[in-house]
């Protein structure tokens, strides 16, 4: 398949610059599997599903961390924290006006520096003087996505992060969750649609383009995921009582897909470069609820993998007519499978 083939028309207007005032106020544009798309709300998310079936949530927290600084000859730099290593190490993209070599000292506030030890392909191995992830929390800022035209405020370090993260390790946040807040899980808990968790530590790579036409040659991105075996169980356990498995989010379900690659979903720690294209087999999830995505990315082809390509572009072009808001802090979509 082409990358082409994943395009769509969209204007740059759709492009959701801040969050909704209400975080469960956003619109849901419903794709089930045979009828065509309903307009519906986030708030209407419990009446789509049944009692029995399992929301799935990446619990990853996003870290601040861009961090500022200068080089010992005084010039300024830009740290982007794309992983963090160890409580001293990370990898990271660095800008500076000149390319610090291994050896340079990066010299930021509060006294802190980072040591340039290797490189990893385009990123810098760094290592802190100090605590990175305290100091980041301390002095760093939120990266919000390259599309967001506008510096990040104080309301997107509670925005920019789902009420349910506690796992520390995202540079983006998983935003299909970002449309959840306390009243609309006490929702779900009362209907008796069941919750779990899994970890995917959201990289920087999520953002980098398919720059290949043939998309069989894109390489993706790794990303350290975790499912617990209690996780596990309860999915499981939910699946043979007949619950539908519904992943929030792409994260999600790669980290449940990456799971049950053997065809059975079982614990699982470790990297992902999990790739999903049409003609992927699920083993895991039988629905997704996600945000709209960029055209000719990864996540597109991905959504196009489950819903179906022709059905989703065709909802996507539904979703440009209604002035559906796009990207992380736009509105959503809940995907179920095409049927054969």
């Amino acid at each position: 398949m082409q990358r082409q083939d994943f395009a769509f028309e969209l204007p740059p207007d759709l492009i959701a610059q801040s969050p909704p005032a209400d975080r469960a106020g956003g619109r849901l544009l419903v794709l089930p599997p045979d009828t065509p798309p309903r307009d519906q709300t986030v708030r209407d998310l419990p009446a789509e599903l049944r009692a029995g079936d399992v929301l799935v949530f990446n619990d990853s927290r996003v870290i601040p961390a861009r961090l500022l600084g200068r080089k010992k000859s005084g010039g300024r730099v830009e740290i982007l924290l794309e992983r963090l290593i160890d409580a001293r190490n990370a990898r990271a993209f660095v800008r500076a006006s000149n390319t610090p070599g291994v050896g340079a000292v990066l010299v930021l506030e509060d006294g802190m520096t980072a040591s340039v030890t290797g490189r990893d392909g385009g990123l810098f191995v760094l290592e802190f003087s100090d605590d990175v992830l305290g100091y980041a929390e301390r002095f760093g800022d939120i990266p919000l996505p390259p599309y967001i035209q506008r510096k990040t405020d104080d309301a997107d370090s509670e925005r920019y992060q789902t009420v349910y993260a506690s796992q520390p390790g995202s540079v983006a946040a998983p935003t299909a969750g970002l449309h959840f807040d306390d009243a609309l899980l006490a929702e779900l808990d009362a209907r008796g649609i069941h919750r779990a968790t899994v970890t995917l530590h959201v990289g920087a790579g999520t953002f980098e383009p398919v720059r290949v036409d043939d998309i069989a040659r894109h390489r993706m991105h790794s990303e350290v995921a975790t499912i617990s075996a209690e996780t596990a169980t309860a999915i499981n356990a939910a699946k043979a009582r007949g619950g539908r498995v519904i992943a929030v989010g792409t994260t999600s379900l790669r980290t449940l897909e990456s799971a049950a690659r053997s065809g059975s979903l079982g614990a699982f720690s470790g990297e992902t470069d999990l790739f999903i294209t049409p003609g992927f087999t699920f083993n895991a999830v039988d629905g997704l609820m996600t945000n709209f995505h960029l055209p000719e990315s990864t996540l597109m082809m991905l959504v196009c993998a489950l819903g179906g390509q022709a059905r989703v572009l065709s909802a996507y072009q539904h979703a440009v007519g209604e002035r559906y808001r796009f990207f992380s802090y736009g509105d959503a979509t809940l995907i179920w499978p095409e049927r054969p």
